[in-house]
């Protein structure tokens, strides 16, 4: 399926000069929004993935429809005060600062295979720093999966050594 017909892409946002990719397009149409998160199923069929971990919220959204068709469980990694228990954390660079992403200190059990699902792959920054939380937990990072990449922000790059999966480049 030609995902990209499903994206629309808004001039000047959030600053002048961003051309935009917004995913809600895509998710409001039933049968794209199906045939992308089952694209991300086959690719995690035969990896023997335990549990799918996404950064908030975006990679809820891919995540937690992939998790449920393979009948697995999902860790959410979330912004610094967000998780009730107690935490891992690390901080990561943003295109426009930096932040601090956090996991349950249980999420992950050592040798647990772990497939990571976020929306977008630019720079690369949330992605690395959420793997950084699954391995300091024991987690083997066997793929990362994204609807979108932008290959001219290089966050591939911070990327090597792990599958990655995208469905559609910018």
């Amino acid at each position: 399926m030609d995902f990209k017909k499903y994206i629309t892409v808004v001039e000047d946002w959030p600053k002048e000069g961003v051309r935009f990719k917004d995913i809600t397009t895509l998710m409001d149409n039933g049968p794209a929004y199906k045939a992308a998160v089952d694209e991300i199923v086959e690719y995690a069929k035969g990896k023997e993935i335990d549990i799918v971990v996404g950064p908030e919220a975006r990679g809820f959204i891919v995540g937690c429809p992939v998790s449920y068709a393979l009948e697995i469980g999902f860790a959410p990694v979330r912004k610094e005060g967000k998780l009730p228990r107690e935490v891992i954390k690390v901080d990561y660079g943003l295109e426009y600062g930096k932040d601090i992403l956090t996991i349950h200190k249980d999420a992950i059990k050592p040798g647990q295979r772990v497939l990571i699902t976020d929306d977008l792959l630019a720079t690369g920054g949330t992605i690395d720093a959420t793997i950084q939380l699954v391995e300091q937990l024991g987690g083997i990072v066997v793929g990362c999966a994204f609807l979108v990449e932008l290959t001219y922000l290089n966050g591939r790059d911070k990327l090597d050594g792990y599958d990655v999966l995208t469905l559609m480049e910018y």
